[in-house]
């Protein structure tokens, strides 16, 4: 079922010219050295875009939560994002007019869900990673199970 969701999400929704700006922006973004957290957020959503069936995309804190960063990158990141914001907005409403045509056909209703989870991408790539569905399945099965845990031991 998710190959056959991929395959007409690259065809009459045209995914992969969404991965191609998507990849394309990012590497501009990343040779400038400046932008490069945007650029790698954008290179991962080029990922996801490539196969939305397959591929969730989830902030890297959720992978390694343990994980301390550096503060300076930290300053640099909130620094890029403020100034990202304006492309970010661009970038999100070409996705809003995607997830729009998509929801007006019965058959690409269904594509429209995984991408318009994913919008929230454009506005904060910073951090972002593209993992496998399995992955992303299993985290927040963890996560449910320390919700339960704390509900059960009050």
């Amino acid at each position: 079922m998710r190959l056959l969701g991929n395959i007409l999400w690259h065809f009459p929704c045209f995914g992969f010219v969404t991965s191609l700006f998507s990849f394309l922006a990012g590497i501009l973004l990343t040779v400038t050295v400046v932008g490069a957290p945007i650029g790698l957020g954008l290179i991962q959503y080029a990922k996801f875009a490539l196969a939305p069936y397959s591929y969730s995309m989830i902030d890297k804190r959720e992978l390694h939560p343990n994980k301390s960063g550096n503060i300076l990158y930290a300053i640099l990141c909130l620094i890029v994002r403020i100034l990202y914001f304006p492309l970010g907005v661009l970038f999100f409403l070409w996705g809003i007019a995607q997830v729009v045509v998509m929801c007006c056909t019965i058959v690409l209703l269904p594509m429209a869900i995984p991408y318009a989870k994913s919008l929230s991408t454009f506005f904060n790539p910073v951090g972002k990673v593209c993992v496998p569905v399995a992955v992303m399945d299993e985290l927040e099965r963890r996560k449910a199970e320390k919700e339960v845990d704390a509900y059960l031991n009050k």
